[in-house]
């Protein structure tokens, strides 16, 4: 039996004697990852055991799926590319059951893959498809224990930023209510085939089994929080016209004259459940 780490070389000696048996596609927005040393990197922080349902989202050539495979006996991937379905397969036919979903992540029901089991899922995020990916995994989050990811890392200070911080908005906001946030590692472009002009970073984001702080009713949370800061340079007076009057947003302890980018994640919460408040009362007094 191989180590890990000798199917990690393996890998990054056939990329580089094969550097063009696949094309990366524009479109699909694939930039594969060949440098061994960031891949250990990877499945050292992913830690994958036999026992565990492991879902790897974009597999691409495969660099993070072999050792992972080796590692859990069994997998499954969710690769859209479909050129990539049977070369993935070949590779890997001697090392574990890899079962591949060739599917758009995007639609996938993330749940079906859990009968009964947490899923863990992991990937090297298509950059222009990761945030809608993560919003689509987040409302499956009952369902899955932890998720690695490999993003831009602009994208990984917006899930991480603070209130307060010129990263902060709606992506901190939503994903901070559903998950703990761990940015792991930094990862230049050079570790990946084509280089992408930007850096990346590698995440970890665990579900909480309980939020953070109370939630009527998290649509409410989700509605309010898209409003806030599609306009984010206006106060919240003005940004949440239409949702809450001025006198609501004082109700939960906030200055109506602040902007979206400094309220805590507590206050959002907060501003919520005046929302679902006002919406109940409205939907009371319409019944006669």
């Amino acid at each position: 039996m191989h180590t890990t780490r000798s199917y990690i070389i393996n890998l990054y000696d056939y990329l580089q004697d094969n550097p063009l048996t696949h094309r990366p596609r524009k479109r699909f927005g694939q930039n594969f990852l060949h440098d061994p040393v960031i891949i250990q990197r990877i499945v050292a922080a992913i830690d994958p055991q036999p026992s565990q349902r492991l879902v790897e989202i974009g597999p691409g050539q495969g660099a993070i799926t072999l050792p992972l495979l080796e590692a859990c006996g069994s997998l499954h991937v969710i690769e859209l590319d479909r050129d990539l379905v049977l070369p993935l397969a070949d590779k890997t036919r001697h090392v574990g059951e890899l079962i591949i979903h060739q599917q758009d992540a995007l639609r996938f029901d993330f749940s079906a893959l859990a009968n009964g089991f947490k899923i863990r899922t992991l990937g090297n995020l298509p950059y222009n498809i990761s945030t809608p990916l993560l919003f689509h995994l987040i409302e499956q989050s009952e369902y899955i224990q932890d998720m690695h990811f490999m993003l831009q890392k602009e994208v990984v200070d917006r899930i991480a930023a603070a209130p307060g911080s010129g990263d902060y908005g709606r992506l901190s906001v939503m994903i901070q209510y559903y998950c703990q946030v761990e940015p792991l590692f930094r990862v230049g472009p050079g570790a990946f085939r084509p280089a992408p002009r930007v850096e990346s970073a590698f995440l970890r984001l665990t579900p909480h089994t309980r939020a953070p702080v109370p939630v009527r009713d998290v649509s409410c949370l989700a509605t309010l929080v898209r409003q806030a800061f599609s306009q984010r340079r206006k106060t919240l007076r003005n940004s949440l016209k239409g949702l809450l009057s001025a006198e609501q947003i004082e109700l939960a302890d906030t200055d109506p004259a602040a902007r979206p980018e400094t309220i805590s994640l507590r206050q959002y919460a907060a501003l919520a459940d005046q929302l679902a408040a006002g919406r109940r009362q409205a939907t009371e007094e319409s019944i006669p």
